[in-house]
């Protein structure tokens, strides 16, 4: 079945969005507040601009697919209101940023009989893939511990004058920068019991209403140990993230600067193919972004439309991933 698509938010991430709508569809409108953003994207693409959410769902006809990339504080808002129109919907990351507003997006597919999707685009990292698939061949035997860093740079440039940085749209570091790979650490691993940590805003204040770094202990349900390092003042640009698995069998080590270079390994009567490191990352000029997979996350979210097997996170696994860091900022205050 063609798709057409509806862009709802015009921001940075809309356009590599929209690169891959054009070669698996047709995008139809765009929409954003800001009504130079949505002429500028609709004119580049050939789209219809549109300034209102309702006023899109009102006067596109044949529509079946939006792809929401407003402030993380409104995806839910905008989800539920393309469900209730009859629009299946892809959802950036992160889901939400509460449990409570994933539940009832959840709810809103259910009851409107469309698919919600979330863009996991880090699954699709050849590393991370290749890993995930030596854990599920099981060759590492039993998994003791894990070490996740994510050291990223975010100067004060990226948060003034932008919602970035506020409670109420942006959430949190670990919801904009790094969730990501918090859902790498759960598609890895599973699911988490109990955490401890200490979060500090070191370079930020005045203008951010969060943490800007911080240091937490993870146990698993399974038993799992692993530790979270994180934090977004690493000097001039991005420096690192990397996970480092220990295990009965061997030992793992993924990093570069967005999860996507083999570092180390050491296997019991086993090679870890090293696949390459896949696609850039997302380039917003003065700071970058995590791997720029969009390409997969649409080859995938056709067939997962077309009930085909598929890679396509559902909103239930991104629902994993806003539990686990609601976890983490509830045990872990910032001090």
């Amino acid at each position: 079945m063609h798709q057409k698509f509806a862009l709802i938010g015009c921001g940075k991430i809309a356009e590599r969005h929209a690169e891959n709508i054009i070669t698996k569809g047709t995008l139809q409108a765009v929409c954003d507040i800001i009504p130079d953003r949505a002429s500028e994207l609709a004119k580049k693409f050939n789209a219809t601009p549109y300034q209102s959410l309702a006023s899109l769902l009102q006067n596109e006809k044949g529509l079946t697919v939006a792809c929401i990339c407003t402030p993380n504080g409104l995806h839910a808002l905008h989800t539920i209101k393309c469900l209730q129109a009859g629009l299946h919907v892809l959802c950036e990351k992160p889901l939400c940023i509460k449990s409570e507003d994933g539940k009832a997006m959840i709810e809103a597919a259910r009851l409107s009989g469309k698919k919600l999707f979330v863009v996991k685009s880090t699954r699709f990292n050849p590393v991370v893939a290749q890993l995930k698939k030596i854990i599920d061949e099981d060759r590492l035997g039993k998994i003791y511990s894990f070490q996740l860093s994510c050291f990223w740079n975010r100067p004060a440039a990226y948060y003034q004058d932008s919602w970035k940085g506020t409670l109420k749209l942006d959430g949190g570091t670990l919801y904009t920068q790094f969730s990501h790979y918090i859902d790498v650490m759960y598609w890895l691993f599973g699911e988490v019991k109990n955490v401890q940590g200490i979060r500090k805003n070191m370079a930020h204040e005045g203008l951010i209403e969060f943490e800007d770094c911080g240091v937490i202990s993870i146990e698993m349900k399974n038993r799992i140990v692993g530790t979270l390092n994180y934090s977004v003042n690493t000097f001039k640009k991005n420096m690192e993230l990397s996970l480092t698995v220990i295990a009965e069998k061997g030992t793992v080590k993924i990093g570069g600067q967005y999860l996507n270079e083999l570092k180390y390994q050491l296997i019991d009567d086993y090679i870890f193919d090293n696949p390459g490191t896949g696609n850039t990352a997302n380039d917003y000029t003065f700071y970058k972004g995590s791997m720029s997979n969009h390409d997969k996350v649409y080859d995938n979210l056709l067939l997962a439309l077309n009930e085909h097997e598929h890679l396509s996170a559902t909103a239930d696994e991104g629902l994993k991933t806003i539990t686990i860091i609601e976890k983490i900022y509830e045990e872990c205050k910032l001090i």
